[in-house]
């Protein structure tokens, strides 16, 4: 009963990892970029790793696969941020139809833009 659970997890898995990659190639800025491969390409790779667990069970492979996968969700998420704070400081502009930018007001001394509810 497991297989088949697995098998469905990791096709769930494989349909977010090819997502994220359409994100990558449709949205404008590094910034949508990032945000659309962190999430789904964290989601996706972690939803691998847990079908190849429940496939393989508490073998070496199945031990192996949740470290990874815990090691995915700790890392990725981190990293991205690093990356788009870094491209904050570096002056990489938002794409010209983005709304707010409350960070980027707050770095560079500006006001806060108060949104209209």
């Amino acid at each position: 009963m497991i297989s088949p659970v697995g098998w469905i997890i990791i096709w769930i898995g494989i349909l977010f990892n090819l997502l994220g990659t359409v994100g990558l190639v449709r949205f404008p800025d590094i910034y949508n970029r990032l945000q659309t491969s962190t999430k789904c390409v964290t989601l996706g790779s972690f939803g691998l790793m847990i079908g190849i667990f429940l496939l393989h069970g508490f073998s070496q492979t199945g031990i192996k696969a949740l470290i990874c996968g815990a090691f995915l969700l700790l890392t990725n998420p981190v990293g991205a941020h690093a990356l788009m704070k870094g491209s904050l400081h570096y002056g990489i502009k938002l794409w010209k139809e983005s709304i707010v930018d409350r960070y980027g007001t707050e770095k560079l001394g500006g006001e806060q833009i108060e949104e209209k509810s």
